[in-house]
């Protein structure tokens, strides 16, 4: 066979795999897309304190992404409110409390909030049940 026959045959293996919609997931763990209420509450970089509602876009054991009006930078130290729906709670109302550190931050191209923002959870979290 000759170059430029292998080159032929190559490059339509290559147009073979483009044509595969295949996604590729690097996260260590699986995102669920739950559209739950929370509460964002950190201090912005200047320092004056800020707390925002919003809704989680997705969530996974180890962080969660949503939207929120003030502009925090990476690093920012947050700390979330997470209202469990009652259906998973036999009807009462559980919030889950987390801290959590951004690691990305997305300009949004949408109407509606300023910037998308990425969080990675620490490791304490508490359950908070209110009567």
């Amino acid at each position: 066979m000759t170059e430029k026959a292998k080159s032929k045959k190559s490059s339509k293996k290559i147009k073979a795999r483009k044509k595969t919609p295949v996604e590729v997931n690097r996260r260590r763990e699986w995102r669920f897309e739950l559209p739950l209420p929370a509460e964002i509450e950190g201090q912005l970089p200047e320092g004056k304190k800020f707390a925002e509602k919003t809704t989680l876009e997705n969530i996974s054991s180890t962080g969660a992404y949503f939207s929120l009006d003030s502009n925090l930078v990476v690093g920012s130290k947050v700390n979330l409110t997470i209202e469990i729906p009652p259906q998973f709670t036999e009807g009462r109302k559980v919030k889950l409390c987390l801290d959590g550190e951004t690691i990305r931050l997305e300009k949004k191209e949408r109407r509606g909030r300023k910037q998308g923002v990425a969080v990675r959870f620490k490791k304490d979290f508490r359950f908070q049940v209110e009567d």
